[in-house]
């Protein structure tokens, strides 16, 4: 079977630092080749709900973690004045020693900006401040020692990146807009991701992808699709079918369709068969939510009976 990079979202929401730093190193001592944290200044569902900080999170998460890789999934690129982005992730990427994955969006959360003073701008501009962000970052973390930018949304006058990080950051453009975020990412990404809503037509966006890549002249080979997904596993189809009938329930479309065709759901070989399924499309890299109160336990059986099979 084709190998297959297998990343798992830390918790965050209404839970404690210890809980996060516990999972963290319990992911990547089963085996796990990436963590991930979600970047919201608030809780998707109310500001009341307490949430942990993006890249202060991947800060902490580099300096307790030797080998995994560690990404946002994804930072809005008008959340923060993007300079000081650059200069953020360079540093959380020398704390890592080069294991950071720049994960990179639009928004989509108003309060999150404006609460904190920061402009709320329409879709097409949000979608062309990332594209100015990307561009910024590019630059602050290649040989120039000086970067003046002036674009409609990003500006820049001799801003300084050292330490530069210590490896070429990969950039992951997240997002299904099929006009514009899909064409940005064939033009700048590393990874694209696909959000778990939109898991059902996985196949329809790398196909969209790929049409973008023949039109700007990017070889799709050096994209890697990645999807975020939700995944219920259990020993046996008794535990897996109700497991997934609450899924469902309590997420309902937002983290994908638990029962769907391609739904990495069930026992140990059923979740197999799903994700060759996606390793078919052209999708070789997965980051994981485990569904259940305790992720470090479905995720210990999922790194004994099925990590084994892609890596």
């Amino acid at each position: 079977m084709n190998s297959v990079h297998f990343g798992v979202t830390v918790p965050q929401i209404k839970r404690p630092w210890v809980a996060a730093a516990d999972a963290a190193q319990s992911f990547e001592a089963q085996g796990f080749d990436s963590i991930w944290v979600c970047d919201h200044f608030y809780g998707p569902q109310s500001p009341q709900l307490p949430i942990l900080e993006a890249w202060s999170m991947v800060s902490a998460l580099a300096a307790i973690t030797k080998r995994v890789e560690i990404g946002t999934l994804v930072t809005p690129a008008g959340m923060r004045n993007p300079a000081q982005l650059g200069k953020i992730i360079a540093t959380a990427d020398n704390i890592a020693g080069g294991r950071v994955i720049a994960g990179l969006g639009a928004g989509w959360m108003p309060r999150e900006f404006t609460d904190f003073d920061t402009p709320f701008l329409s879709t097409g501009e949000r979608l062309a401040q990332l594209a100015e962000t990307v561009e910024l970052l590019k630059r602050m973390w290649g040989e120039e020692e000086e970067i003046s930018y002036s674009g409609r949304y990003v500006k820049t006058e001799n801003v300084v990146c050292q330490p530069k990080p210590p490896r070429q950051v990969p950039i992951l453009i997240g997002g299904a807009g099929e006009k514009v975020t899909l064409k940005l990412a064939a033009q700048e990404a590393d990874i694209w991701n696909n959000l778990a809503a939109h898991h059902p037509v996985l196949e329809h966006k790398i196909d969209v992808l790929k049409r973008h890549c023949d039109t700007v002249g990017r070889d799709f080979g050096e994209i890697r699709p990645s999807q975020q997904c939700l995944v219920t596993i259990a020993r046996t189809a008794e535990e897996a079918g109700p497991m997934a009938d609450r899924a469902q329930k309590i997420f309902g479309g937002h983290m994908g369709d638990p029962k769907g065709p391609i739904a990495i759901t069930g026992t140990p070989d059923q979740c197999c068969e799903a994700i060759q399924k996606h390793v078919e499309m052209g999708c070789t890299m997965l980051v994981m939510e485990f569904f259940g109160k305790d992720t470090v336990e479905p995720a210990a059986l999922f790194a004994e009976e099925v990590l084994p099979q892609f890596h």
